[in-house]
């Protein structure tokens, strides 16, 4: 018995099927898939509660955002409005600009046609009944230099005007003396110009320039030499520079007397010029029919016009310097070229000059403003009145 128990316990061992053994086993299996699906529920628990939480903060700075962009709209719209606003002042000023431009370019067109319309009258008159007039017959041929001075002339006058009213301007607004003097300066300067641009038109044609063809009629009737005289320029300044000192007045007696001996000089020297010239014309008798001979010997006499030009320039800028005008008389050192047809022309504008010149030295700055004023004045109202005539002689017409 014994023995058969043994085996049969060892064959129980070795693999005979015990039902209470596999419970127990099933139970254990069971257990600890008990225990995994409860880790497994836990991780998505959390995994649940994770997702929440982000939803949640998603929730709430969702609309936190989307009021921060519905604030800032407001201000973006503003600022492209104020973007474009400059945009259109920038591209109106640079229209603005352009037009401007356009205009300053249609007035200067305009007025240089003005121009060459009145050279036009002028080389028409100059070659058919001027000074130059030449035979029926022959052609003429207008003169360059003339037609540039006439043009450069026009535009001086234009010049002249604007700074008339840029004095007065200043004289009503009591600028200071500093920006006074810059005015008057310039107005100086201007007339200087004037006497150069003469004096290179002289080059080309000193009979036209003498005879004062390029001025209006009115201003031609008080012409000498080329311009004003200067002792009447003076007379015609000494009323608008009042009140004077006792000092000023005196000097400006004198200034005066010596632009009247200086003018008397000169002019005598001009009237023996003319009767050489005409002596030079006429040296044979008049009904011979040929006068080539006295026309080269006449144009020998012209044509030495241009050797002084330079020199009576040198003399006059050393004479600068050496007038007085303390209790004696002024001294205008004048050139003695009195043979030539340009040496009246240039000095007579050296008279002027230094006719200006002096009267700055002797007023004060306010006293050369006003001074300055009157006289553009008083040549702008010859020009009026030749305006004024011109129209009147048309509509007699």
């Amino acid at each position: 018995m014994n023995p058969s128990s043994a085996q049969f316990v060892t064959s129980r061992r070795m693999g005979v099927y015990d039902p209470i053994q596999q419970m127990s086993m099933w139970g254990e299996n069971f257990k600890s898939n008990n225990n995994l699906n409860s880790s497994a529920s836990l991780i998505v628990e959390d995994v649940k509660l994770d997702s929440q939480s982000e939803v949640a903060s998603h929730g709430i700075s969702g609309p936190s955002n989307q009021y921060d962009q519905e604030a800032t709209k407001p201000v973006d719209k503003t600022q492209r409005r104020l973007a474009q606003n400059r945009e259109a002042a920038r591209k109106s000023r640079l229209r603005k600009k352009a037009y401007v431009q356009q205009l300053e370019t249609s007035r200067l067109k305009l007025i240089q046609l003005e121009h060459e319309l009145e050279c036009a009258r002028h080389q028409s008159s100059y070659m058919v009944g001027g000074l130059d007039a030449i035979h029926p017959g022959f052609p003429g041929a207008v003169n360059p230099g003339i037609t540039t001075f006439e043009i450069e002339y026009g535009n001086w006058v234009e010049e002249q005007n604007r700074q008339i009213r840029a004095l007065r301007n200043a004289l009503n607004a009591d600028v200071p003396d500093m920006k006074l003097r810059i005015l008057v300066e310039n107005c100086r300067h201007h007339y200087i110009e004037l006497f150069r641009m003469k004096e290179t038109a002289a080059k080309a044609d000193v009979f036209y320039v003498s005879s004062g063809m390029w001025k209006t009629s009115a201003e031609r009737f008080f012409s000498w030499i080329g311009g004003i005289r200067p002792s009447e320029l003076l007379k015609v300044l000494g009323p608008q520079l009042s009140p004077m000192t006792e000092e000023q007045s005196v000097q400006v007696g004198y200034l005066q007397d010596a632009c009247l001996q200086a003018e008397d000089a000169l002019w005598q020297g001009m009237e023996r010029l003319q009767q050489t010239l005409a002596e030079t014309v006429a040296a044979s008798q008049l009904i011979e029919g040929s006068y080539i001979p006295q026309m080269a010997a006449a144009m020998k006499k012209l044509e030495n016009l241009v050797e002084f030009v330079n020199e009576i320039l040198n003399c006059h800028l050393s004479c600068r310097g050496m007038y007085q005008y303390s209790t004696t008389p002024f001294i205008f050192c004048i050139p003695s070229f009195s043979k030539t047809v340009m040496g009246p022309l240039l000095k007579a504008d050296h008279i002027r000059e230094e006719a200006l010149d002096q009267m700055f030295r002797i007023l004060t700055i306010r006293q050369a403003a006003r001074g300055l004023l009157a006289l553009g004045e008083y040549f702008q109202r010859f020009r009026d009145l030749s305006k004024l005539w011109a129209a009147r002689s048309h509509e007699q017409a």
